[in-house]
């Protein structure tokens, strides 16, 4: 039950339908329910432990997004590694958040975001998420015909693709080659002048007397950003284990919305924390090759199936 409605979100009323037709064994709704703070009471001190086993990793993804909760917006946080996956929901999006979870308010790596200001505020590294950059040069270029777009689009693929060669070759990438070293000079020095020639197609709006910012076009916003956070920009070269982009945390939050599409809502918080704790789990051993539902057959009858918990990239 837990299988279909909480890791395949299948609604209460069909679970307890198959269940019915594979097994001729008749459930109600609530008893499909009742099955979830089971699993939940069971796998909450696991998922502790890959909370923690995040907060301790070198590079982290980091991503959120909107939650229907007992018809309030709520929001749905999410940390991923390549082996771990942790979630789980709040009222607030940002500051209010992170202080009362407490995990990235702790964390001292890497973390990989797509730019939000609140990340901004954690005392920790980062590094921003470039297929988010792709996809706003894109807009630029093919809406706007802007042409600077079309070269950073062509600076920032190459880079990922000369990042990808080194980290092919041998087990080790080696970053400080000076090979290496001189080709990350290369591109940064062209990265810069693309800057410089989008600086000059849209310059800076100058205020006027309105109160307030002035309002700056897409096309300023973007080139502000790259500019001053341009280390964020390119940590992926300079450092190791940091990601191009921020997909592994846009993966993790992928099914939470799938489950909200089908649910429409969760009808109460504990409902949905109820899924956070149960989809981390599942989320981290499938990443680790682990059979989903032999792992839930075990925590069922009183040993949880524990992932490697060592710290993923």
């Amino acid at each position: 039950m837990v299988h279909l409605n909480q890791n395949h979100p299948v609604p209460l009323q069909r679970t307890a339908t198959l269940l019915k037709d594979f097994f001729d064994l008749p459930v109600s709704q609530a008893a499909v329910h009742k099955a979830g703070p089971s699993a939940k009471e069971a796998l909450q001190p696991t998922v502790q432990r890959i909370a923690d086993a995040c907060v301790n990793a070198p590079v982290l993804n980091a991503d959120e997004t909107g939650l229907r909760v007992a018809k309030e917006l709520h929001w749905l946080h999410a940390l991923a590694t390549d082996t771990l996956s942790w979630m789980d929901c709040h009222p607030k999006r940002g500051a209010a958040a992170f202080e009362d979870m407490g995990l990235l308010k702790q964390f001292q790596g890497i973390l990989v975001h797509d730019g939000w200001i609140a990340y901004k505020t954690l005392e920790c590294h980062h590094a921003l998420c470039n297929a988010h950059h792709l996809r706003e040069l894109t807009y630029l270029l093919e809406q706007q015909s802007q042409v600077w777009a079309g070269d950073m689009i062509e600076v920032l693929t190459h880079a990922n693709h000369t990042d990808n060669l080194n980290c092919a070759q041998g087990n080790t990438p080696n970053y400080q080659s000076v090979k290496y070293q001189h080709q990350v000079r290369e591109l940064r020095d062209l990265y810069d002048a693309v800057l410089v020639q989008a600086e000059l197609a849209h310059p800076v709006a100058q205020p006027n007397a309105k109160r307030g910012r002035t309002k700056q076009s897409k096309a300023v916003n973007l080139i502000g950003r790259l500019r001053q956070t341009s280390d964020d920009v390119w940590r992926f070269m300079t450092q190791g284990n940091v990601p191009f982009t921020n997909n592994l945390a846009e993966q993790a939050v992928r099914m939470p919305k799938v489950k909200q599409k089908v649910s429409v809502c969760f009808r109460t918080t504990e409902g949905a924390h109820t899924y956070c704790v149960i989809r981390s789990y599942v989320a981290t051993m499938q990443k680790q090759g682990v059979d989903i539902f032999a792992a839930l057959v075990s925590t069922f009858k009183g040993h949880v199936p524990q992932p490697n918990f060592g710290c993923g990239a």
